[in-house]
């Protein structure tokens, strides 16, 4: 029996399935907590857990990552240098440091028109200067020429002196995109380059963990837009595995369930994210991946995330507003199994205490030592602290004396990773409601007294509120995603209070409203059975939670195929007789516009079959796609101009497997 290990780090679990490759029954299922510091030790966990269940000989392994997503929202990544040719004079009012993030990059003259004519020479002695300039201080280099996409031959001339004078890294832009947009590509170029040593470490890492397990089965990756990648190839491109996680999800949820129309909302510890499959497919982001402020041009799947989830952070604005997120914390239940000295705490707080300073911890991330450099007076006591265990945000500002001055340096070393943050979430409402039983119950009966308190409620029902505010805020943010893609977003107070009457009806309203989803409803995720009911109540869905929901993503990252696209263009040219062919390494001329169309699809269907192998396929098979795009003469009657056309060459195939 040939067995497929599936892998995904989730923002607070990482998941491990055991698959029957044949057939996709799942034969085990394992999960293990997210270690963000090291994520190997997380995946280390998991793996173990779910072998302990094994089988047989692992056939495949296939690995969905959350690395270059959170990289990029957290502004991590090897340092680099984009080398820019033809740019210079061309693209006006730009702030270079900052939309390429970084100080290392240089203007090479040379570049191409949109034709993929030379705009002027290549000057390969200022490339030269430019690259021995900055190597010393860069782990990988990015290239990116004006107009590459339509004639890469001054990228690929450039990256090749790269390889000679340096062997670093390096990528091109037209190595990752087809589409017209210098900046955004010079962008999408060098987050890849910045990414580059960070997936490379992750690989390694895992590869080594499979070999200590005496497992030799192909590495793969999950993909943004759901398919796979070899791991050699992720490694040269790991922009490409952006929002691979949700990715993940979205294929396992629809491999379990099989809908051909589809709301996938997948609820974790950290965000909730909503995706659409329409026709058995799910929609791809037409202008490109956007994570943080990076507004990339990697295709991946179009998901909705929010800032929600079981382990969001629940707190009350200054004029008591009940708020959800988008904070991820520790749960006081979780906290509490570990560090059982908490309840005692919690037990002993002063009513008359605010209840976030009660009932929120920081704690010291192991392995974490005071910060280098000069620190307040109070750092030495106040990590000495913490190293005995969690600390009650109360006598964290006691040592403080204060604390007012020195928020800044807390927010830092959270968002530096050196202190953690535990507090009340939806995870602590689901153990008092008996929804949920996997930690310390008492921990959560605790905190949800101290926030009861402030807003004159029972405990319990502060927990029914909270249960309440979590599943309408899902449902609200699936029916903004829904409204978005359809165009149709809401865009006045009117809208909003009538989403609002829908949802979070008051029972004295003089208005009533409803909702009705006509897509199925698949939810996964661990918190699903807990919240989707009520969020299927809302919004009058017919729901499914599938069997194995809580591990979706595992098995989205398992079962999913590689895909390898080729995009070619063919125009007339300018001025003359004939037709210019724009292939992903070259352009071609043709008198014959069959002679050109026949050589563009001899070309992509090789390319593709080529790119499908080095991504890791077998049994591949070729689909061709041609848009032929016209526009009508202006002084006749039903004529049309040949504007262009483009064809789309796909390669797909499964994974090939290691044979016992």
């Amino acid at each position: 029996m040939a067995i497929a290990l599936g892998i995904d780090t989730g923002g607070t679990y990482t998941d491990a399935v055991l698959i029957e490759y044949e057939t996709d029954r799942v034969l085990a299922t394992a999960k293990a907590l997210t270690t963000k510091q090291d994520l190997t030790i997380g995946i280390r966990q998991a793996i173990d857990k779910v072998l302990a269940q094994q089988l047989g000989p692992i056939c495949l392994v296939s690995l969905s990552t959350t690395l270059a997503t959170n990289a990029i929202v957290e502004g991590k990544g090897a340092p680099i240098c984009v080398l820019l040719i033809g740019y210079q004079g061309r693209i006006r009012n730009v702030d270079w440091n900052q939309a390429l993030g970084t100080r290392h990059y240089a203007f090479i003259p040379g570049g191409h028109l949109v034709d993929g004519e030379e705009y002027q020479p290549l000057d390969l002695e200022t490339a030269r200067q430019a690259i021995e300039e900055h190597a010393p201080h860069v782990s990988a280099f990015a290239v990116s020429g004006y107009f590459g996409t339509r004639n890469p031959a001054h990228e690929l001339a450039v990256k090749q002196l790269v390889k000679s004078l340096t062997g670093l890294p390096v990528t091109c832009g037209h190595e990752l995109t087809h589409r017209l947009d210098a900046l955004r590509r010079a962008v999408t170029v060098a987050l890849n380059a910045r990414l580059i040593p960070l997936i490379c470490e992750l690989i390694e890492a895992v590869q080594q963990i499979l070999q200590e397990k005496k497992i030799s089965a192909p590495l793969m990756v999950v993909k943004g837009d759901g398919s796979l990648i070899s791991a050699s190839l992720a490694q040269q491109r790991p922009v490409e595995t952006i929002l691979s996680g949700p990715a993940a999800s979205v294929v396992g949820a629809r491999h379990l369930v099989g809908a051909q129309e589809a709301v996938i909302v997948d609820m974790g510890g950290t965000t909730t994210d909503i995706a659409l499959i329409k026709e058995g497919k799910p929609r791809l982001s037409s202008q490109g991946a956007q994570v943080g402020n990076w507004h990339t041009m990697v295709e991946a799947i179009n998901v909705h995330t929010i800032g929600l989830g079981g382990d969001s952070r629940i707190w009350l604005d200054r004029e008591s507003e009940l708020h959800v997120g988008p904070e991820r914390v520790i749960p006081l239940s979780m906290l509490a199994t570990w560090y059982p000295q908490v309840l005692e705490t919690l037990a002993e707080a002063e009513e008359t205490q605010p209840p976030h300073l009660t009932s929120e911890f920081l704690l010291l991330q192991k392995g974490n030592q005071l910060p280098k450099g000069e620190q307040p007076p109070f750092a030495k006591e106040l990590f000495h602290t913490l190293e005995t265990g969690p600390c009650s945000l109360l006598r964290v500002h006691q040592i403080l004396k204060h604390p007012e001055l020195y928020a800044r340096y807390l927010q830092e070393l959270e968002r530096q990773g050196i202190l953690i943050r535990a507090g009340f979430t939806p995870t602590d409402t689901a153990h008092v409601l008996g929804h949920y039983a996997a930690w310390d119950k008492r921990a959560a009966e605790l905190g949800a007294e101290r926030w009861a308190k402030v807003l004159r409620l029972d405990p319990h029902t502060f927990c029914q509120k909270i249960f309440r505010h979590t599943a309408q805020s899902i449902a609200r943010e699936i029916v903004l995603a829904l409204l978005k893609e359809e165009k149709l977003a809401p865009f006045g107070p009117v809208d909003s209070a009538l989403l609002s009457l829908a949802l979070a009806p008051q029972g004295n309203d003089s208005l009533f409203c409803s909702l009705t989803l006509q897509p199925r409803l698949i939810a996964i995720g661990a918190p699903a059975c807990t919240y989707f009911p009520l969020v299927q109540e809302l919004l009058h869905a017919k729901l499914a939670i599938p069997e194995h929901a809580n591990v979706a993503n595992a098995i989205g990252a398992v079962v999913g195929s590689i895909i390898f696209r080729v995009r070619i263009l063919i125009v007339p040219l300018e001025g003359e007789e004939g037709f210019r062919v724009h292939l992903p390494d070259h352009i071609a001329d043709f008198e014959d516009f069959n002679q050109a169309l026949a050589y563009a699809e001899e070309q992509g269907r090789e390319q593709a079959r080529r790119g499908a192998m080095q991504a890791g396929a077998e049994e591949i098979q070729i689909q061709v796609h041609r848009d032929d795009q016209s526009a009508p003469v202006a002084t006749g009657w039903g004529e049309e101009l040949f504007l262009q056309t483009l064809l789309e060459i796909t390669a797909s195939g499964r994974p090939r497997l290691a044979h016992p």
